[in-house]
């Protein structure tokens, strides 16, 4: 039976929905801004044939008592949501397996949330999961989402939580399989000017043909969030939970496929950023960044829809180089700076190349800003963060920052950048990369050409091989094969 994704349903309709589905059973527990999730199943009708029990520990002391000591006095927090699904879950089985397991699907919901407090000094966000049955006795399913809250009011924050709550349990049992769906629909009733959500993670038996990896593009593809992340284990990560109090080094790019020179970019400009008398070394967080510009052909139609494909070929060798990797829509490299500004106030590292560095000193690029080229260098430069520029090679000559001329109106500022410990090459590097390009290499492997293999680290030469990747013409195996 084919899922249509019914935009026009309200609220308190999907609410009443669930409320009378004889098989749907469960509890809520809710800490914080989360209060308005029950409320909307009460106020629907017919909440006796869904709800369980309802529960808040808003005291400290209380949600210790029930749930554990949080580690590190943080409950807003994935471990904390985890902890309250695991106790609630397990509760329902306990007390109500023997007399209606038979007949019954059953769900914990959860969420730990905060939103403005009074005076407004913080910022709204949270954890919010389901846990849940979608056959009488059968093993559970989670999905876990990180949200953050953005209306300039605690009221309309809890508000919001209180649909995406509804919108949350509902996708869980009528749009499960469609998790394209299931993502959509999460926002209806709301504006992404309410909220971002930039973090979801499909598990269990009924979500194994589910890439969470696929879920994170989706999450910043439908301007559900500025960017999303996740770790070499293709496990997705909520940004603020991996980079809070890190210092954090980028590097974007293309990466189809990844190349000898984005190793040595990476390596040398790590290294030097650890060099940094301001820097921890046990305290540095390595990120490779995709932009969803990045991930679309340089000649193919702007309107194109993304490869998926494509997308998981290159992700799947980063995380096979061990990479961490975010995917962001920030084709400037000032938003992506403030975006890790807000998440981090300790030092930043951005490895780029030398075209990148005349980029950015491009004033056509700005010509949106009010202030022009000098807005996106506040926003970029006035971080604490430093560019670590890899150089090129042009014409038989390497250019780095010595060789580079902005414009002549521009050229102080530059100097200032230098003369402050803001821009810095890449001393050491193999000068024989710099041959080497990655959309000829691209060409070599697509069109079968010799040699190609000694231009990338030999881990993805094997992989591109065994996987086809890229337009790797495999050769065919035998029938037994």
């Amino acid at each position: 039976m084919s899922v249509v994704h019914n935009k026009d349903l309200g609220t308190k309709q999907k609410a009443l929905a669930i409320n009378l589905d004889p098989q749907i059973y469960g509890s809520f527990a809710e800490i914080g801004a989360g209060q308005d999730v029950a409320a909307y199943f009460f106020k629907a009708g017919a909440s006796s044939g869904t709800i369980a029990k309802t529960m808040s520990a808003y005291d400290m002391t209380f949600s210790d008592a029930i749930y554990g000591a949080s580690k590190g006095r943080r409950y807003v927090s994935e471990a904390r949501l985890m902890a309250m699904q695991d106790k609630e879950y397990g509760l329902l089985i306990e007390r109500l397996a023997e007399s209606r397991g038979e007949r019954t699907t059953f769900f914990s919901f959860a969420d730990t949330m905060t939103a403005l407090n009074y005076h407004k000094t913080n910022e709204g966000h949270g954890w919010m999961g389901v846990r849940f049955q979608l056959k009488p006795n059968g093993e559970y399913n989670d999905v876990v989402i990180h949200v953050k809250l953005l209306d300039n009011d605690n009221v309309l924050q809890q508000a919001t939580v209180g649909v995406l709550g509804v919108n949350l349990l509902y996708a869980c049992f009528y749009y499960y399989t469609h998790p394209d769906i299931f993502l959509q629909s999460l926002m209806d009733n709301l504006t992404k000017d309410a909220l971002q959500i930039d973090m979801i993670r499909f598990e269990g038996p009924d979500f194994t043909n589910v890439d969470n990896r696929l879920m994170s593009l989706h999450l910043v593809k439908y301007g559900f969030s500025d960017a999303a992340l996740f770790g070499p284990d293709g496990k997705n990560m909520q940004p603020s939970e991996v980079l809070h109090k890190k210092h954090a080094v980028v590097i974007r790019g293309r990466f189809r496929p990844v190349i000898n020179v984005h190793i040595d970019m990476l390596n040398n400009g790590v290294r030097q950023f650890l060099q940094e008398p301001d820097v921890d070394k046990d305290n540095v967080v390595v990120v490779t960044e995709l932009t969803l510009q990045a991930l679309k052909e340089r000649d193919a139609d702007p309107t194109a829809d993304i490869d998926e494909k494509d997308f998981l070929d290159r992700v799947d060798i980063l995380c096979a180089l061990g990479q961490t990797v975010l995917i962001s829509d920030f084709h400037e490299y000032y938003k992506l700076v403030a975006y890790l500004s807000k998440i981090t106030r300790l030092k930043m590292g951005v490895v780029l190349g030398f075209p990148n560095l005349e980029y950015i000193f491009s004033e056509e690029h700005y010509k949106d800003l009010p202030g022009g080229i000098l807005e996106s260098f506040a926003a970029l430069f006035s971080r604490n963060v430093k560019l670590f520029v890899y150089p090129t090679l042009r014409n038989g000559i390497i250019y780095n920052c010595l060789r580079f001329n902005p414009p002549t109106h521009l050229v102080d500022l530059y100097r200032y950048l230098i003369a402050n410990n803001k821009i810095e090459d890449i001393r050491h590097y193999q000068e024989s990369n710099l041959q080497v390009q990655t959309d000829r290499v691209l060409h070599m492997i697509k069109h079968g050409e010799e040699g190609w293999e000694q231009y990338v680290p030999s881990e993805v030469a094997a992989m591109i091989k065994a996987r086809c990747l890229f337009g790797y013409v495999c050769e065919p195996r035998p029938a037994n094969q």
